[in-house]
């Protein structure tokens, strides 16, 4: 097959989910339904934080409006896309516009597990270190991991993309998912591919299963410390603040890694579009609900702010 370079070659074609005209209607309302509860639960909690000035001052918590962040950038670099893709039935993406969509969805995936990481130390010491927790988790130390967080995020997703670009693509150019995707790209790729598809495992396995690693060592140093306490009520409030970000560490590590650790010979167009979904879309969809509902400082929170709102309307 004919060698061919991005630069003399036409646009990508994203196959999305369906090939079917029909199916795509109901599909663009499912994602647009989801995207705006996750425009909505996310802004709610950065909004909360920002205002609320007893969750504005708690590192848990300046962590979190940080996650919700991502989740809104993390997710509004694909499904814009794909809805516009949807509404108009044309699939096509430039070459410069799918690096870009690639570059940004690493650079906010790599910030989200760095900052799961960073909550996760910020349990750790909440819990087993409780009398120096607001000297180890100052506010300095607390803006240092997240811009670090958001650094090496960038740093990562540059020189992956940098080596994509660099890459040609060989025959068809129709890629099998909803977006630009590192995996379904590299498959593409004509040899010599194998320094993306190493960096890859090795560098990304690094910072994925390292930081993975990280969090459970964390939490099993938590759950020591949690059996010592003597109270019954005691255990149950250690638990009640580490519940929230222990279920959204396992709905995310769980389908990213299923998805990206593992041979690209067994890369699954169809199988893996669907485990993409649920940690692009319906996991950073979800993190609003598994905090608020989950979660008692930022139920107070939403009295606080509900009376405050309900006073003003009075006057």
């Amino acid at each position: 097959m004919e060698r061919e370079n991005h630069s003399s070659c036409p646009d990508f074609l994203l196959m999305g989910f369906s090939t079917e005209p029909e199916q795509e209607a109901p599909l663009l309302v499912i994602f647009l339904t989801l995207y705006l509860l996750n425009l909505m639960g996310n802004l709610l909690i950065i909004i909360l934080i920002r205002f609320d000035a007893q969750l504005s001052t708690t590192p848990m918590y300046f962590f979190l409006s940080h996650l919700s962040t991502v989740d809104i950038c993390f997710t509004s670099t694909t499904i814009p896309k794909m809805l516009n893709n949807l509404r108009v039935g044309r699939k096509n993406i430039t070459f410069a516009g799918c690096m870009a969509q690639m570059y940004f969805f690493m650079a906010f995936a790599i910030t989200e597990n760095f900052l799961l990481g960073a909550m996760a130390l910020d349990r750790f010491v909440a819990i087993c270190q409780p009398l120096h927790y607001f000297l180890l988790m100052n506010s300095n130390r607390c803006h240092l991991m997240v811009f670090v967080a958001w650094s090496l995020a960038h740093l990562h997703s540059f020189m992956h993309t940098v080596l994509m670009s660099r890459l040609s693509f060989c025959g068809h150019r129709l890629i099998p998912h909803f977006f630009c995707d590192f995996q379904p790209l590299v498959v593409m790729a004509c040899p010599p591919k194998h320094l993306s598809e190493m960096l890859s495992f090795f560098e990304g396995g690094t910072i994925i299963i390292g930081n993975f690693i990280l969090i459970l060592i964390s939490y099993a140093f938590i759950l020591q410390a949690v059996l010592h306490v003597p109270s019954t009520h005691g255990r149950s409030k250690a638990f009640q603040t580490c519940a929230s970000h222990l279920t959204v560490v396992i709905l995310f590590y769980s389908s990213a890694i299923g998805v990206y650790f593992r041979p690209l010979s067994s890369y699954s167009g169809e199988k893996d579009k669907v485990a993409t979904v649920f940690y692009t879309v319906v996991t950073p969809m979800l993190n609003p609900f598994i905090y608020t509902l989950r979660n008692e400082d930022m139920k107070a929170a939403c009295r606080r702010a509900l009376e405050k709102l309900r006073g003003r309307h009075r006057m």
